[in-house]
């Protein structure tokens, strides 16, 4: 039977790091636990649930700390998760089918980043199986795909798989998380290093741009994301990021058909169909902006083929249907997003609105109310006045 073992690298972890071991620990077969210096309980919660606990100098590298915890293993696979992270119990059988076939090597994984509403799946290299020319390269966002590339260069027979089911969940890159743990200015110290060294390396440049982008540096960000073009090196994933961060800032400076140029080029990328949601839904707001509705609506309608649950999807599918004229259909789309997040005060207000139009005057008064009810208990006052003092002024509000 095949051995399958946890490798983790921690520090001050203690917030986040039962649930991880929690959701690993009737999946795995032995749980290797990396210390990098915490001060706090970490040390102590992993081994309470039995892990191997190791302790390790921190020297600023992601990849000579994972490789490090790597020396520990003693299974036949290694699955890496971080303490920010859950496996998803429902999709160990599939997990485990995976890294009992001899020809696999890596079994990519899909994880969903929880609370974004931009990008909320990608792929990543995390399980994998234990081989003495795999390891991980990288100071940050350190990765085993360098290592992998060159094995297979010499043993062809290997495969590498995606498991299409979301396997991981990740919880560390909400707001608070990254200002808690500083996240943006360890990994800007360690990628602009590595640019330095590797200028044409398209996946730092992806990386690096895409932090540049969120910390509001721009043009720094487009320079990297068209470097990383240029080098022609790029895979497909790869591809897919670059042209959709650029996306992003073409759309953020008001060049529409750029921005939509880089969204085409994105999903057009041969990756799997929950990775391009943010292309998808980033291109119809573009489309949306410029009085596109058709082809708007048609880039929505494809976020919801390919995510049911994609709430972002409904509402900007709903406008446009509303937009368009559709307003029976704008009211079933808002039906069924109310159904998936029932507290969206928004949405609510937006079906009073279309419902309004449809002369459903009794139907609009409830959809109002209910946004004011919720915008009141989520604290959001100035929305809840807002709105009512809309409806008085249409003489359609009744204290």
């Amino acid at each position: 039977m095949t051995k399958l073992s946890l490798c983790m690298i921690v520090k001050n972890e203690q917030e986040t790091l039962s649930k991880c071991l929690e959701s690993v620990q009737d999946v795995v077969d032995e749980m290797i636990v990396l210390d990098t210096g915490s001060t706090d309980k970490t040390v102590e919660i992993a081994q309470q649930f039995g892990a191997n606990v190791a302790t390790y100098e921190w020297g600023d590298n992601f990849a000579e700390a994972r490789n490090e915890a790597l020396k520990y293993v003693t299974g036949d696979w290694i699955l890496v998760l971080d303490a920010d992270e859950i496996l998803n119990k429902k999709v160990a059988p599939q997990l485990k089918e995976a890294i009992e076939k001899e020809e696999n090597l890596v079994v990519n994984l899909v994880r969903q980043e929880i609370g974004s509403s931009q990008s909320p799946y990608s792929l990543v290299s995390r399980l994998f199986r234990k081989h003495p020319e795999v390891s991980f390269s990288r100071p940050y966002h350190a990765i085993i795909d360098d290592s992998v590339s060159e094995l297979i260069k010499k043993e062809s027979h290997w495969k590498i798989v995606d498991l299409p089911a979301i396997t991981v969940f990740h919880y560390g890159y909400t707001p608070g998380s990254i200002a808690s743990l500083d996240k943006f200015n360890r990994a800007q110290k360690a990628m602009e290093q590595f640019i330095k060294e590797n200028p044409n390396d398209p996946y730092t440049c992806s990386k690096l741009g895409a932090l540049y982008a969120q910390i509001g540096k721009d043009k720094q960000a487009i320079k990297l994301f068209k470097q990383g073009l240029k080098s022609n090196k790029a895979d497909i994933h790869v591809l897919y990021e670059l042209h959709y961060h650029l996306g992003n800032l073409h759309s953020k400076q008001q060049e529409k058909e750029k921005a939509i140029k880089h969204y085409q080029k994105a999903v057009e990328q041969s990756i799997m169909a929950p990775l391009k949601l943010g292309a998808y839904n980033n291109l119809g707001v573009v489309l949306q902006s410029m009085g596109d509705y058709k082809n708007a609506a048609q880039a929505y309608e494809t976020t919801l083929k390919i995510d049911p649950s994609f709430i972002t999807g409904y509402y900007n599918f709903a406008m446009t249907l509303s937009a368009m004229g559709r307003l029976a259909d704008a009211v079933a789309i808002y039906e069924k997003l109310i159904a998936l997040s029932p507290n969206y005060a928004a949405a609510y207000q937006n079906l009073g609105v279309v419902l309004f139009k449809l002369k459903k005057l009794p139907e609009s008064s409830e959809a109002f109310k209910k946004a004011i009810s919720l915008y009141e208990a989520q604290h959001n006052q100035e929305a809840a006045e807002n709105l009512r003092n809309g409806l008085k002024e249409l003489g359609i509000w009744e204290e």
